[in-house]
């Protein structure tokens, strides 16, 4: 299935029903007079948080969505029907943003089964019952349905994800969710072999944890370079980042402040997200480079990485455990970032 995570979409509610204009007229009625009833509420939309989508892949092939209209007014003092509501499906984690410069926030769905009111359906008119009077006992006005309200959104998924895993391009990302959960994310021998998030559970001492993993940073991320930041939205909600540096590359320490620079100039609190350092691949370089790499990464960032090997599984258990006992601790949610989906 494609993956999509952004989709603008035009919204309009139903309109209210129109009144009507009745009298009546019964054998063995001396007096009639108006019975016209009101229309009836047209139909509202709201959104609903699903568990079983992880994509927004649905709204790429319909965009325009409409509540149904409120039936119309009857004779005998009938109020028409209402119109039935439209409840949209998106997956949880969905965030509704108005199509606006400032993109602002109307609704944030992060809940499975969570519920929430868009737009209303405009009110139904009133039947000619409602204008009798003593100096008019045989009105023909009516009020014409109220119209409902029209808009367009864009709609914004956020994966929900305990962990989130950062790195540059090919630095063992992928492997590393595919040795620790049952993920089959592609793996290849060059860059951005990750094109979407990829999601996977990881289950370790008794406890899971979902790990989201996004295609790589390269310097200049933030200004459009490579894949771009685009998908860092998809790890404003984790908790707890593993950011996975290469043991062979000949720079890991200026790997990490690539990546790290990029986090900063993203904003949404990223940067200040408890960070846990992974220095991969360690079955591919020599001790001698490995301890290389720990002593400076360590002077740098102020913490000691893990030395792992998502092939021979080496480290894995330590890192887990170490994310274990940073989502224990949860800190409070960071400020989301201003999103524009060019």
């Amino acid at each position: 299935m494609m993956f999509l995570d952004q989709a603008k979409i035009h919204l309009r509610s139903g309109w209210g029903g129109d009144g009507c204009v009745s009298f009546r007229r019964e054998k063995f009625l001396e007096f009639g007079g108006p019975d016209g009833g009101d229309g009836g509420k047209g139909g509202d939309i709201l959104f609903e948080a699903v568990p079983d989508l992880n994509t927004l892949i649905d709204f790429r092939y319909r965009q325009h969505f409409r509540a149904e209209r409120g039936h119309h007014g009857m004779g005998a003092n009938r109020t028409g029907a209402r119109g039935a509501d439209l409840v949209i499906p998106v997956p949880a984690g969905t965030q509704v943003l108005a199509d606006d410069e400032a993109r602002t926030l109307l609704l944030d769905l992060v809940e499975p089964g969570q519920r929430a009111l868009l737009l209303k359906g405009g009110d139904g008119g009133k039947g000619n019952a409602h204008f009798k009077s003593s100096v008019n006992r045989a009105p023909r006005q009516f009020q014409k349905g109220f119209p409902g309200q029209e808009m367009s959104v864009w709609l914004r998924l956020k994966l929900l994800a305990d962990v989130g895993l950062v790195g540059l391009p090919n630095a063992g990302k992928s492997s590393f969710l595919n040795a620790v959960t049952r993920a089959s994310a592609k793996v290849g021998d060059y860059a951005f072999t990750t094109l979407t998030p990829q999601l996977g559970v990881a289950a370790h001492r008794g406890r899971e944890m979902v790990i989201a993993d996004i295609p790589g940073l390269i310097e200049g991320a933030a200004d459009g370079a490579g894949i771009g930041d685009r998908f860092l939205g998809h790890i404003e909600r984790c908790r707890v980042l593993l950011h996975l540096v290469d043991a062979t590359s000949p720079t890991p320490t200026a790997d990490w402040r690539t990546v790290r620079a990029e986090l900063e100039a993203y904003g949404a609190g990223l940067a200040d997200k408890p960070e846990i350092l992974l220095l991969s691949k360690c079955d591919a370089a020599d001790a001698r480079r490995i301890a290389q790499a720990r002593r400076n990464l360590e002077k740098a960032s102020g913490r000691a990485p893990i030395a792992i090997s998502s092939h021979a599984g080496e480290g894995l258990a330590e890192a887990l455990d170490t994310a274990l006992a940073r989502l224990s601790g949860e800190a409070k949610p960071a400020p989301e970032a201003a999103w524009n989906p060019l």
